[in-house]
């Protein structure tokens, strides 16, 4: 049941949205500034306890100066056992990292969790970003006016997602080389990020990814799906689309599609072909792209909603870091 391609035409499709010809140049211009950040953090015992996991805030500074907010749980008994994997956690749009208890699991299991809140979104962390041009609504238009391409709201998230998975595995207790990546949608896309730009990630579980083949998404009702601030951003800034190509182009930076070539991770990749939201095509542009060992979940008759048996699955694949 796809909602805008066939089965076999999404399992050939290869998106439709350009790939800026200095991406590489961007993204290496990006890693080098986020050489140059402090991988120090901040602990602040949290409110919430349990008999199986610590739980503590964990503030750093990020690209920009932003102070970024993470909720960090950890194995109550690590201390007394060999370094363990660890996981990093990415939230929905507009949302935050969620609460203590959907990370008590993985903690319980071994796991240490590092759940980062998105600057300037539902959570914690601050967005210090500053633009020319106007966002309307929505994020990924945020820095769309602005000339200076590095401006761009999630080229500093993308970064924020390295630094967090850079910090998790300097932690005492994690061992750098079991390290995982998991979100869904806005989550979804921060997990592909994340593994594309850091390539010790071992393990991602993307779960219907956002932020994919944004030109593509605009001609499919974008109005009821996560991609309406582009139908905003032309009403009101283009609506004669002069500058369709000039928009385009500048979001393929932060295009999970152009990234996902850079992924040398573990993927289960995870997608509702019911999904309206974020349709399935804009995915399977990004995971056709993926040339890592990778398995796509299907979900036929579900979208972007609760996908049964997924948190199960999930600790399965994680739970090969410890094989």
């Amino acid at each position: 049941m796809a909602v805008d391609m066939s089965l076999e035409q999404l399992k050939n499709y290869m998106g439709s949205s350009p790939r800026p010809a200095d991406f590489d140049e961007y993204w290496a211009r990006g890693l080098a500034e986020l050489d140059q950040q402090s991988l120090e953090y901040e602990l602040v015992p949290a409110e919430f306890h349990s008999p199986v996991a610590q739980c503590y805030h964990l503030y750093f500074t990020g690209i920009g100066g932003a102070r970024i907010h993470c909720k960090l749980v950890q194995p109550t008994d690590a201390a007394l056992h060999p370094a363990g994997p660890g996981l990093v956690m990415f939230h929905g749009y507009a949302c935050d990292s969620g609460d203590w208890f959907d990370k008590i699991g993985y903690a319980a299991h071994g796991f240490t969790v590092l759940a980062m809140d998105c600057r300037g979104q539902g959570g914690w962390s601050e967005d210090a970003l500053t633009v020319k041009g106007s966002t309307i609504r929505g994020h990924f238009i945020r820095g769309i006016d602005d000339p200076d391409p590095d401006k761009l709201y999630f080229r500093n998230v993308f970064l924020d997602t390295v630094q967090t998975a850079r910090i998790l595995m300097s932690l005492e207790g994690v061992d750098p080389e079991r390290i995982a990546a998991h979100g869904l949608s806005q989550g979804g896309a921060l997990t592909v990020a994340c593994a594309a730009l850091e390539p010790r990630v071992k393990i991602a579980v993307p779960v219907y990814p956002f932020l994919s083949d944004y030109k593509q998404a605009s001609q499919l009702d974008p109005t009821n799906s996560a991609y309406e601030e582009l139908v905003y951003y032309f009403r009101f800034f283009d609506p004669h689309h002069q500058r369709e190509d000039e928009i385009f182009g500048k979001l393929g930076y932060i295009d999970i599609q152009n990234l996902a070539p850079r992924i040398q991770a573990d993927v289960l990749w995870v997608t509702g072909l019911a999904d309206i939201i974020c349709p399935p095509s804009t995915q399977f542009a990004a995971y056709n792209k993926i040339t890592s060992p990778k398995e796509m979940l299907l979900y036929h008759e579900y979208g972007h909603e609760y996908l049964p048996a997924l948190s199960d699955r999930t600790l399965q694949k994680l739970m090969q870091l410890n094989l």
